[in-house]
């Protein structure tokens, strides 16, 4: 099971008081009640970049970083401070990834605690530059649109924030834009989204993944061969946006992984 978001620190600092791991994470003993420091998230920011390629946007890194800024504008830790809890372990903070069946495991934790623990599907291992996909590679629509067309439980999932974030992720992949495009696939589904999320919207009226995804390369501008750096973008996008950190099996990055996977093993 997957560990949840990290919980904002407060803006202010919770006045005299510094933002401890505890108020950030779900840690206990002696390090729910140590000050997140600097140096403390720019290990784990480095560990971060070495297993997962780059800083997750809201993850934990993130969310130490921003505890330990205002822990430093406050006075309460220096700059160059390190926990003392993280001091004593050795091995201060860790990323570490687990291939399963089916899924990537990346566990995320400071001074032995689990901070996070996110899913996504399988890496996609590149056997050939991205630019060499040949014109009958899968596409970012067409891995949209396979969401749709499956019988899994995922095409009849409500639409939620998580979905709309990848969906909005692969459609500027697919046309190369950075805002979204008007009447888009993405447009759509964070219309869905928000009508979802609504308190009075009835589960026989939320509008699902199916019901946005069906035609999707009709709606998408441009379109392109789904690549290994699409998926991690994909995937990372929905997991960003979901409580447990987990992508949702057979869904929008799930698609996009099988499509960037299927590119790769194509025989030149």
């Amino acid at each position: 099971m997957s560990q949840g978001q990290p919980r904002r620190p407060p803006p202010d600092g919770g006045g005299a008081r510094p933002v401890m791991y505890g108020d950030v994470f779900d840690v206990s003993g002696e390090l729910a009640g140590q000050p997140v420091a600097p140096r403390d998230a720019a290990k784990l920011q480095s560990a971060e970049e070495a297993v997962l390629g780059e800083a997750q946007k809201g993850g934990p890194a993130a969310a130490m970083q921003s505890a330990a800024a205002i822990n430093a504008r406050a006075g309460h830790v220096g700059r160059a401070q390190v926990t003392g809890a993280i001091a004593d372990e050795g091995v201060a903070v860790a990323v570490a990834e687990t291939e399963l069946p089916g899924r990537r495991v990346v566990t995320e934790s400071v001074a032995g605690q689990v901070v996070a623990r996110l899913a996504t599907p399988p890496r996609v291992v590149a056997t050939q530059p991205s630019g060499a996909l040949d014109k009958d590679a899968v596409t970012i629509g067409r891995a949209l649109e396979s969401v749709a067309a499956a019988t899994a439980a995922a095409a009849g999932k409500p639409v939620d924030q998580s979905d709309a974030a990848a969906i909005q992720a692969a459609e500027m992949l697919a046309t190369g834009r950075i805002i979204t495009v008007p009447g888009g696939v993405a447009a759509a589904a964070q219309a869905a989204a928000d009508h979802n999320a609504a308190p009075a919207a009835r589960d026989e009226d939320r509008i699902k993944l199916r019901d946005v995804l069906t035609g999707a390369r009709g709606k998408l501008p441009a379109d392109k061969a789904a690549t290994r750096e699409d998926a991690e973008r994909v995937a990372s996008a929905e997991v960003r946006n979901r409580p447990d950190m987990a992508t949702t099996p057979g869904g929008v990055a799930d698609a996009v992984t099988a499509a960037a996977r299927l590119n790769q093993e194509r025989p030149t």
